[in-house]
């Protein structure tokens, strides 16, 4: 007699092995979506350090020694000019979203000749300053909690 289904112990042992192939899955997809939301951050505070320095070095060639004084026109794009609409710093901004994990918010502070910016990564704001005297652009490595780790993640 041939049969023509599976029984029900068969059954039972394939939905345990997905269970635990499910179970070893599901935490590698969360790491690699953090890691992803790492590597942009990096990617593009390394594309706004290099703006600063190519500003800079054409600034130089007009005689101009003074670093750039902002690195935003509005908060919806940051990044995008030199607090001007003549002035590009990318060719492309970065797009705001407030609280959303791997994006800039749109909460930008000034604080004498410094700005702040903050890149929200694994629920966590982290500041980023612009100091318009010295051209550095850097977070604090020291903070406390979560956020002084993601920063040295961020900047290392």
């Amino acid at each position: 007699m041939k049969r023509f289904a599976f029984t029900m112990i068969e059954l039972v042992f394939v939905i345990v092995v997905l269970g635990i192939l499910a179970a070893i899955a599901v935490p590698k997809f969360a790491a690699t979506r953090d890691d992803a939301q790492i590597a942009k951050g990096r990617s593009d505070v390394a594309a706004i350090r290099s703006a600063i320095v190519s500003e800079r070095q054409a600034r130089l060639l007009r005689g101009d020694s003074a670093y750039i004084n902002q690195l935003h026109h509005t908060t919806t794009e940051l990044f995008d000019h030199n607090g001007t609409t003549t002035s590009t710093l990318l060719q492309y901004g970065l797009a705001t979203q407030n609280s959303s994990n791997g994006h800039w918010n749109a909460s930008v502070t000034q604080m004498g000749t410094t700005w702040r910016y903050v890149f929200h990564v694994m629920n966590t704001d982290i500041n980023f300053d612009y100091n318009s005297t010295t051209g550095t652009f850097s977070c604090d490595r020291t903070a406390t909690g979560n956020a002084g780790t993601y920063c040295q993640n961020l900047i290392d």
